[in-house]
Parts: C-alpha cells; sequence; structure tokens
C-alpha cells in the first residue's frame, strides 16, 4: 500500500515538473522576435533620370541660348545636342569707349543626351567660358568654337596669326573627361612650338622650331617627350574658367 502511494506521488511529480519545463520553453519562445529579412537597395535601383521632351526645357533661368551643335557624343546612332548658354545680367553689359555697348556675361554649355522619347542631362557648367566680347589687345579676342566628331567634344579656340588650342573631351563616367589637348603657338604664318597632351597616357610631345626668327628658310622642329604629373583626368563639368587653364606648362 504504501509502495502503491509513493510511486503515485513520484509520478504526479515528474508530470509536475514535465509540464513547467515545456510552459517555459514556450514562454522563452514567444520572446523571441524574428527579425525580418530586408532586401538590399542599391542606389541606381532608386535613381529616377529626368527626361524633358525639349531642348529650352534645360536652359535655366537668368539664361539664353547663344549657340547649337548637332552630333552623336556616346555612339548609339542618336543626335545628341551641344548647347551654349549666355547669362543676361544686365549690370554685365557695358559701354566701350571705341566698341559701344558690349555684353560681357559669360557663356555656359550643356550637353544633352537624345533618348528617342525626349533628351537627358549629360553635362552642364553654366559659366565657364568668357564672352565673346572680351578684349583682345593689339589684336581680336580668341574665338571660340565647337565640333562633336567621332564621339567625341572638341571645343577650339582660334587666335587668327597667333595660332589656336584645342580641348578634346569624351562622355565617359556619366560626364565629359579631359583626354587631350593641342596647342599650337605662331607668329604670323611661323609656327614657333606646336604642344600635344594625352591625358589617358599622360604624355606630353612638344615639337621647338629651332628655325623661328628666318622666314627664308623651312621650319625645322626639334621633338621633346615628356610625362606629366597629372593623373586625374578634368571634368567638363568642374572646370570653373577656360581662361584660367594653362595646360601647355602641365
Amino acid at each position: 500500500m504504501i509502495r502503491n502511494l509513493l510511486i503515485t506521488v513520484l509520478i504526479l511529480l515528474f508530470t509536475g515538473l514535465s509540464s513547467c519545463n515545456k510552459t517555459k520553453e514556450k514562454t522563452e519562445s514567444s520572446q523571441v522576435t524574428e527579425i525580418p529579412t530586408v532586401p538590399e537597395v542599391f542606389e541606381s535601383d532608386t535613381a529616377s533620370i529626368e527626361i524633358k521632351k525639349k531642348l529650352e526645357d534645360f536652359i535655366p533661368k537668368g539664361y539664353v541660348p547663344f549657340d547649337t551643335i548637332k552630333g552623336d557624343f556616346n555612339k548609339d546612332g542618336l543626335e545628341d545636342y551641344i548647347l551654349i548658354i549666355k547669362g543676361t545680367d544686365k549690370s554685365k553689359v557695358i559701354q566701350h569707349e571705341y566698341r559701344g555697348e558690349l555684353d560681357r556675361n559669360r557663356r555656359g554649355i550643356i550637353a544633352l543626351l537624345n533618348k528617342d522619347n525626349g533628351y537627358e542631362l549629360a553635362s552642364k557648367n553654366y559659366d565657364c567660358f568668357s564672352s565673346e566680347n572680351e578684349e583682345g589687345g593689339v589684336y581680336y579676342a580668341p574665338e571660340l568654337d565647337f565640333e562633336i566628331k567621332d564621339g567625341k567634344l572638341y571645343i577650339n579656340y582660334a587666335h587668327g596669326r597667333y595660332g589656336y588650342w584645342q580641348y578634346t573631351f569624351r562622355y565617359q563616367n556619366s560626364d565629359f573627361d579631359l583626354i587631350g589637348y593641342d596647342a599650337s603657338s605662331n607668329r604670323g604664318p611661323i609656327v614657333l612650338t606646336q604642344t600635344s597632351i594625352n591625358f589617358l597616357t599622360r604624355k606630353k610631345i612638344v615639337d621647338q622650331n629651332i628655325n623661328e626668327n628666318t622666314y627664308d628658310e623651312d621650319e625645322v622642329f626639334e621633338k621633346s617627350e615628356s610625362k606629366i604629373k597629372r593623373t586625374k583626368l578634368l571634368k567638363l563639368s568642374e572646370i570653373k574658367d577656360f581662361d584660367e587653364l594653362h595646360l601647355s606648362e602641365e
């Protein structure tokens, strides 16, 4: 009798302990909050590219169109556009003693990609060029010209008998990188020096005319090559003033 009672007590005690353990496990389990999995979002997934229908929609307030250049600079078969704009600040319009009224507002550039259903901004720089009415000293000021050829943008400065200089840009990395520079320093019909810089290879070539003081003899050039120190490519959107670029000194 006593033995049966003892067995019954042990069974009840074991059952109670087992029930408590299960309750504890259930309680602990209910206190653990599952961390939801959040998919990784990349910037490119959320960035929206603005497409505008008209070229003039890209011209900012306080500017007017000055020139338009057409050409394919991303080699997709579509005709892209370069817009040259000019400021309209009335305080920059002056009265010159000999030339009369001159508009000295600076000029800028806007590059637009043709997207069939509209246009997408490729690069912009609103004030990087001086006005077309600057002083030229004893000679006229350099003439600024633009050309899109073979997928590249060429910005040319022609200075008559004093020579020329040209910047070569290529569209890459969502902007225009300066990849080349060419210049000729002349004295009338005589070429004094010719400079060519390839910013991709960092190679500079200078051809120096060693017969520069003789008009009756042919030009004779002495060639020299060197490496430039610049390692980072200049971007069109970051150039503050083309007049301050002294690349021949690289």
